[in-house]
């Protein structure tokens, strides 16, 4: 017999089935990419936050309510590039459509849907059609019109005219015509909705079996994916040098605190006096913490009296300590505190991360994102306080923007994405932290990132000045990239050939040739020199020294007053980087 409703624990089914079919077709969504180059991540970005949906239970209830509510928050947090935010924004919709309920019925699936997709569009400034925004529209109206008698049915109804939807993309967008290809979102929401049929094809005995299986291994691998710790490597003689790394989920109690109105600075405060490493934010009612510390029962016990946990993970960082000291000489020493080390303290040895930072309290403070050992240097030269790691094919997340933000001690924090596909991301950080006032400055390029941080004044007394400043910064600013090709296409008028080289800007392909600086030098022919006096040139990862000077060379003589500044980027996929301000 069919299940009439769906509860708490058959919906963390759905998602997790959902996720594991998105994983399966995470590539095939990155090669749906309608511009040639190797930077197509909508898949990985849809598969991230579609995870960090999954990966918030560690035990699901039968409550509905308060199952689709966590999943929607492990969603917003992990919510990378455009995709993935409007992913998240429509299982947060459906969240709120679920709202109150123990379970829900076809027609109650159905109104929480519409919920999803309104805010999926809400989400956005601009929605464009051809999207995936379409896609969830015209899938949940079908599903709803044919009155479906089980979830299965609604289910089965939504998948039929997704794919038929999906399929009109093209005739919707037409940079998707012109390459050939259906909306890589749009695809993702497919077989993600063929991954929640499959937890509905199952009869309750098995679905409820293999909820107890999943978390078994969930929690598993939650430990890592590497190799289990040597508990001999911390015997009854062995000193706690290091502390314990302790995270936790909180939930805030109505009976212990208002929910609502808590100011987790006053956790955060606490947390900086008994350890170090803090990472405190509040999202909804739920408060996510991690910190080093000696004593972890006192974080305990102190958030307690505001509410209950969700999760808690302590580990002994003198156990991970010692059992990295038996790999190479050197080897992995910054993530010494096990896998729950920030990914963005990757760069920072064991003893820098155990030692206390104090930052000091500014007005205004700058966060930009960037990717290339010598961009982000460069970025911090120029005074940005915090640089996310990222770009094109690796977008942070609204959690990894939240942790940069809680390394900032300001009033009002600047946030440059440089990216188009990373500005929505930024703008949900902005929305769920609390504790500064968050301003996203739309930037599209690394370019106008670099003319943005080169007129930022911090020193400024009036934040709409400083956006007005940036802003102008930005105006006429171009960027021109090279990278290579990576499938055959007739685009711009040019007949692209995979492993050729092409450059481009504004994904505005002008040039292409089989050689590397060949297609560099027509690149450099083409570009648009008047009114700007300045050019940034840098060279990527894979680019070639001697290749490298021959360009230089032949700029400067195609262009002698033109002011050069030449940084070593060490970025992927973009083998030079040449920016006009």
């Amino acid at each position: 017999m069919e299940l009439q409703t769906v509860d708490g624990i058959l919906f963390s089914q759905m998602i997790n089935r959902g996720t594991s079919n998105l994983k399966i077709h995470a590539e095939e969504i990155n090669n749906l990419n309608v511009f040639p180059i190797p930077d197509g991540d909508t898949g990985d970005n849809m598969l991230m936050t579609m995870a960090g949906g999954d990966k918030s239970l560690d035990k699901a209830t039968t409550s509905l309510s308060e199952t689709s509510e966590k999943i929607a928050n492990g969603m917003l947090l992990g919510a990378r590039g455009n995709s993935g935010v409007i992913l998240s924004q429509f299982f947060a919709g459906i969240a709120k459509g679920f709202k109150g309920l123990e379970k829900a019925d076809t027609q109650q699936i159905g109104n929480a849907f519409k919920h999803g997709v309104k805010q999926a569009y809400d989400a956005v400034m601009t929605p464009t059609e051809g999207t995936i925004l379409t896609v969830a529209k015209d899938a949940t109206n079908y599903a709803c019109s044919i009155n479906a008698s089980t979830p299965l049915e609604f289910i089965e109804a939504f998948i039929e005219e997704a794919k038929l939807s999906l399929a009109r993309t093209p005739n919707l967008l037409e940079v998707l015509k012109k390459a050939g290809v259906v909306d890589s979102g749009g695809a993702g929401l497919f077989y993600i909705a063929r991954g929640m049929r499959q937890a509905l094809l199952g009869d309750t005995k098995d679905i409820y079996h293999q909820h107890q299986i999943d978390n078994s291994a969930a929690n598993q691998t939650n430990q890592t994916g590497k190799a289990p710790l040597d508990l001999d490597k911390f015997t009854e003689d062995s000193v706690l040098e290091f502390g314990y790394c302790t995270e936790l989920m909180l939930r805030l109690q109505n009976a212990k605190t208002n929910p609502q109105e808590f100011d987790v600075g006053i956790v955060k405060k606490f947390l900086e006096g008994i350890g170090n490493s803090v990472v405190c934010f509040k999202t909804g009612t739920i408060i996510k913490l991690h910190v080093h510390t000696m004593t972890p029962d006192k974080v305990l016990a102190f958030c307690q009296q505001f509410g209950e946990f969700l999760t808690v993970k302590i580990e002994n960082m003198s156990l991970q300590h010692n059992n990295l000291g038996q790999e190479a000489a050197g080897a992995d020493k910054t993530t010494a505190a096990g896998n729950s080390a920030d990914a963005d303290d990757s760069e920072e040895t064991l003893e820098t991360r155990i030692k206390p930072m104090e930052a000091e309290h500014k007005k205004f403070a700058l966060v930009a994102v960037a990717a290339g050992d010598g961009i982000k240097q460069t970025f911090k030269d120029y005074g940005v306080d915090q640089v996310v790691d990222g770009g094109q094919s690796m977008n942070p997340s609204a959690e990894d923007f939240i942790k940069a933000f809680e390394k900032i001690d300001a009033d009002t924090i600047f946030v440059l994405p440089n990216n188009g596909n990373i500005i929505l991301s930024a703008k949900q950080a902005a929305k769920m932290y609390e504790k500064a006032d968050i301003r996203v400055i739309e930037s599209k390029t690394i370019g106008e990132g670099f003319a943005a941080i080169t007129m930022y004044n911090a020193e400024a007394d009036n934040t709409e000045e400083i956006i007005e400043q940036l802003n102008s910064a930005m105006e006429g600013v171009l960027t021109y990239s090279i990278s290579h090709c990576v499938r055959d296409a007739q685009m711009d008028g040019l007949t692209l050939h995979r492993g050729n080289y092409i450059g481009f800007s504004d994904k505005k392909i002008i040039a292409t040739e089989k050689d590397r600086k060949l297609a560099t030098i027509s690149t450099i022919d083409k570009m648009d020199f008047t009114d700007h006096e300045v050019c940034i040139f840098i060279r990527g990862k894979d680019s070639l020294t001697t290749e490298t000077e021959e360009i230089v060379s032949y700029l400067k003589k195609k262009v002698p007053n033109l002011e050069l500044y030449e940084i070593d980027g060490g970025q992927d996929i973009y083998s030079y980087i040449l920016i006009l301000e």
